[in-house]
């Protein structure tokens, strides 16, 4: 894909729905009682694994065209698969239904694409493990495929050491099945939509500070999901609305959770213009429009508990850094290196290319703001976020960009690429 600077982004856009939200809204309605209805999901490639892996363990699932139709079978009525469940390349995926097939009664076999089988899944396989689960890496180095046979779980507490909604979530579903409650404390709180939408199906789940505990129930009882706007594909219309000269856009219907909205706070530290309206949303997930201008962007610190709440989002925000004035530093990031590409890595080659300031450090970087980026040819490295965080980029550089198997977008955002040339006209 060929990309050079333009012209001021100006109009309104809606963002397709939350990632996250879209998966576990799947996972929860197949596990409770009754029909649920989904409204504004996301029908990237990773939400729809979730969907074929549901169906294989014979969940029925319409798509209707606007909403998805679930009639789920209660928490013990899912059937065993009669072949591998394939999940792509969602770690989500992976990661929150191995601890649901941990609590079955049925074998099952899990495993993804070349870049699944290399992320780590040792971070759900020990506390599963600490559970009574029988789960077992076939090539014995903590990757899938997953064997999975059923055995009994009891609850447990369990002190993360990692700060992972993946790895809370995984842990929190198998104690669904498990004898006993359930606890993880995490170093820092995760996003939180697990706990949320557990508790609006009748489960009993209690959070307090950075812990999480479930005690677990007979059954759930199916209830509706309106999923909002996904904050991560929102992040890259902020961005480029506050890098480009002269933007105004107005991003419609965006979850604004507090345990995923850290880029929002990131962006207003950095001297971003931002401004909440119609604010909605309640006990459920907060939801508010994000008119968004130009602004001049300053150096920050990113780190800490912030970290969580935006791990998704810190390529684009290493782009922001290199066009800002002054140094930002991110750190405490070295989850970036099992994501779908390595983050640092990729993030830095990339941003070198295009002649930033950026030295890569062991959980994170260091970015001295030059105001100004290059046109370069660039490498997706097949990752959806690396990828549209550098089209971004090259809407401020100068000169002409190209970025190598641009496609990967579909992971999470299959009209990213529309609905940006929507603000250019």
């Amino acid at each position: 894909m060929s990309l050079s600077s333009i012209k001021p982004l100006r109009g309104e856009v809606t963002v397709p729905g939350d990632k996250s939200i879209s998966h576990r809204a799947v996972m929860f309605g197949a596990l409770s009682k009754g029909k649920t209805r989904i409204t504004g999901f996301l029908k990237g490639a990773d939400c729809l694994s979730t969907i074929s892996c549901f169906r294989q363990m014979g969940i029925d699932i319409e798509d209707t065209g606007s909403e998805i139709l679930l009639q789920g079978r209660g928490l013990h009525g899912l059937k065993a698969p009669s072949d591998l469940l394939y999940t792509g390349n969602s770690g989500t995926t992976t990661r929150l239904l191995s601890g649901i097939l941990a609590g079955q009664s049925f074998e099952s076999r899990i495993s993804g694409d070349a870049s699944i089988c290399k992320r780590p899944m040792g971070r759900v396989i020990d506390p599963l493990t600490q559970m009574g689960a029988s789960i077992e890496s076939e090539g014995g180095n903590g990757c899938t495929p997953l064997h999975i046979t059923p055995s009994a779980l009891k609850g447990i507490t369990y002190n993360s050491p990692v700060a992972s909604a993946q790895v809370k979530s995984a842990i929190l579903l198998a104690g669904l099945y498990a004898e006993g409650s359930t606890t993880v404390i995490e170093p820092a709180l995760s996003r939180d939509h697990t706990e949320r939408m557990l508790r609006s199906l009748g489960a009993t789940v209690k959070s307090e500070g950075n812990s999480a505990t479930l005690i677990p129930e007979n059954e759930l009882n199916a209830v509706d999901f309106e999923v909002p706007g996904d904050i991560s594909s929102a992040t890259y219309f902020i961005a480029a609305a506050l890098l480009v000269p002269g933007s105004e856009v107005l991003i419609r219907n965006v979850g604004i959770n507090p345990t995923r909205a850290g880029i929002l706070e990131v962006a207003e530290k950095m001297g971003g213009n931002i401004e909440y309206l119609n604010r909605r949303g309640g006990e459920g997930e907060p939801v508010a429009d994000l008119l968004v201008r130009s602004s001049l962007l300053k150096g920050t610190t990113v780190e800490g508990d912030l970290i969580p709440t935006l791990i998704d989002e810190l390529p684009m925000i290493a782009v922001m850094a290199a066009m800002a004035e002054g140094t930002t530093v991110v750190k405490d990031a070295a989850e970036l290196k099992v994501k779908e590409s390595d983050r640092i890595m990729t993030v830095t080659e990339n941003l070198k290319k295009m002649g930033a300031d950026i030295t890569p450090t062991e959980n994170g970087y260091i970015i001295n703001g030059t105001g100004s980026l290059t046109g370069a040819a660039l490498d997706s490295y097949l990752d959806h976020r690396i990828a549209m965080s550098f089209t971004v980029a090259s809407l401020v550089a100068e000169g002409e960009t190209t970025i190598k198997n641009k496609e990967c977008v579909d992971i999470s955002y299959p009209g990213f690429y529309g609905d940006l040339e929507s603000l250019m006209r």
